[in-house]
């Protein structure tokens, strides 16, 4: 067996059979590629979906996909066990491996032995494991149609916002999640082992110092999500940042700037600093825009009342009712700070709205001939800045009474 004539037939054989290997693995790939197109073509409309009346039970989908993975595992099985005869017989061929290929078979099903007196003492957990699963799944299902009717209001709670729904839900699910997992533990091969329970406490130490702020964060979503901070759609101010919310998710809040810039905020920021919501109450009575201007004491204050009461009539988009008020913020040094105050009920439009408002009181105060103030001059005449009582209802204020709102 140790000749050069024994070796070197022995080097043809395995040659060949490497050569018919080779073709027999390309043929087989090929004819289950052939075999998938005919079924996919001639039996896959074939298969029906299995029901009761209009209640599904098993999708065709679901049958399409059995019968697919039974004959790929044919297929997988024919390789190996042709394989397994190439190897054993390129084994045999030499007297150094001859040995190991009459233990092959011996090696093999020692092995598949061991597995299989494994799998079957595993039956009993496997068994509960499938309960477990069943009748959790059973429970996230119910759940998932009992919240989506809360968020639908199809089914109503006392206090219980319907926004709540979805949030509820997730949190809901996580603890069910990992009530089931600590139930699973005890059932789960390999689980009373030192390397599990290393690894176990690995990836718990790891994950507890990535993820601080993470979870900091998502608690923060939820925290806000309860206290009705805003909601997509709505306009606010966070920090320096005002734009419209556009998404909320677990860790991060999105902003649509007033430059059409998206902000990126994390949630326990926007939890630990205060929010100014600009559209929670415009619609309840509406959202108070204001604008301050300084006036000179020369001028009547009843007259610039007036004056900025009929710039906020004149800016379209404003609310009639309530109707717009003035108050005196402060007597300067040179001027009175007066501070117009109007309702809106689109936080959207509070720039144009703005831009709009300072134009009417520019025209306003340029038709009646009166300068605003702001900032204060330099200089002043001598004489002394008082109005006579003929002139305190210059026009447009009332002839009578001051403009009160």
């Amino acid at each position: 067996m140790r000749s050069n004539d024994a070796l070197l037939r022995g080097g043809l054989y395995a040659a060949g059979a490497t050569v018919l290997l080779v073709l027999g693995m390309v043929f087989l790939v090929r004819l289950g590629r052939l075999l998938d197109k005919v079924l996919t073509e001639r039996v896959k409309k074939r298969i029906h979906s299995v029901g009761i009346q209009s209640f599904e039970i098993v999708p065709a989908e679901h049958i399409w996909g059995a019968l697919h993975g039974m004959l790929y595992g044919v297929r997988i099985g024919t390789i190996l066990a042709v394989s397994f005869v190439y190897l054993q017989g390129v084994l045999a061929l030499f007297p150094w491996t001859s040995g190991i290929a009459s233990r092959l078979l011996d090696l093999v099903t020692d092995a598949l032995g061991h597995m299989g007196k494994a799998v079957v003492a595993w039956i009993p957990d496997l068994l509960v494991l499938i309960i477990l699963f069943f009748l959790f799944r059973f429970i996230l299902r119910f759940l998932r149609l009992f919240f989506d009717a809360a968020a639908r209001k199809t089914v109503t709670l006392a206090g219980f916002d319907a926004d709540w729904a979805h949030p509820t839900y997730k949190l809901v699910r996580f603890a069910v999640i990992a009530f089931g997992l600590i139930v699973a533990y005890p059932y789960i091969p390999g689980s009373e082992s030192a390397a599990f329970k290393g690894i176990s406490l690995f990836i718990g130490v790891v994950f507890s110092l990535g993820s601080s702020t993470a979870i900091s964060n998502i608690i923060a979503g939820y925290m806000m999500t309860y206290r009705r901070v805003f909601k997509v759609g709505d306009r606010v101010k966070v920090g320096d940042v005002i734009g419209d919310v556009i998404t909320m998710r677990l860790q991060v809040t999105h902003l649509r700037s007033l430059k059409n810039e998206e902000v990126t905020i994390p949630n326990s920021q926007i939890l630990n600093g205060h929010v100014v919501n600009y559209s929670s109450l415009a619609h309840t009575p509406g959202l108070i825009l204001h604008t301050t201007v300084g006036i000179g004491y020369e001028t009547p204050w009843r007259q610039v009342e007036a004056m900025l009461v009929q710039a906020a009539e004149r800016t379209p988009g404003l609310l009639k009712e309530p109707r717009p008020f003035i108050l005196l913020m402060g007597l300067g040094d040179f001027a009175i700070n007066y501070e117009l105050n109007v309702y809106c009920d689109n936080p959207r439009e509070m720039n144009s709205l703005y831009t709009e408002l300072h134009r009417h009181i520019l025209d306003v105060f340029n038709e009646y001939g009166v300068q605003i103030m702001t900032p204060a001059y330099e200089a002043d005449t001598r004489e002394p800045k008082v109005v006579p009582r003929e002139q305190w209802h210059a026009p447009p204020a009332p002839p009578e009474s001051g403009v009160t709102g």
